[in-house]
């Protein structure tokens, strides 16, 4: 008797984000913080994704004050205690391809990961991961901009070391205001 083939693994997810509202001014570029806007609107960016199935088990940020500021206001908005967190400098500097190859150095026993970054590069590495198979209504707000703590939902149905460009399905996309 032959065996039965494997069962698919269930999607994974992958929230693709771009920070909140921050600061015209800071230190530095790097030290921007988020305005208080920021923080009400990354709360409620928490409180949409807490809406949806699921709770992320690992996420990619930012080193910048800004993102790492929107990720632990998302967490609070959602009521999320333990996530494991990769706090990345590259990906503040990182163009569309680079912040693609950090994306694929995720733990392979992650299921659910929030990548949250700078635009344009978040922006178009949404639209670069788009297959085109998913929500109509989300891929069309997708393609009208990327603003502060704009959010979309992918379903994953590869190990994240095969994610490549067309390979995500767009499920939602959602753009938090407080």
């Amino acid at each position: 008797m032959t065996p039965a083939p494997p069962a698919p693994p269930a999607p994974r997810r992958l929230v693709v984000m771009r920070h909140a509202k921050a600061e015209q001014h800071g230190p530095t570029d790097f030290q921007r913080p988020l305005a208080e806007r920021g923080h009400d609107d990354a709360r409620a960016a928490g409180r949409w994704l807490a809406s949806l199935p699921g709770q992320p088990d690992h996420a990619l940020v930012s080193a910048a004050l800004r993102t790492r500021e929107t990720w632990a206001a998302v967490c609070e908005g959602a009521g999320w205690g333990s996530v494991a967190v990769d706090e990345d400098r590259a990906l503040y500097e990182a163009g569309v391809d680079s912040a693609l190859d950090l994306l694929r150095e995720r733990p392979s026993d992650a299921a659910y990961v929030v990548v949250v970054g700078h635009n344009p590069t978040m922006g178009s590495l949404a639209q670069l991961l788009d297959d085109g198979e998913g929500d109509d209504e989300a891929g069309n707000a997708l393609a009208m901009g990327y603003p502060t703590s704009a959010l979309s939902v992918f379903d994953v149905e590869c190990p994240w070391e095969d994610l490549y460009p067309g390979r995500a399905t767009l499920v939602a996309h959602h753009v938090a205001r407080g």
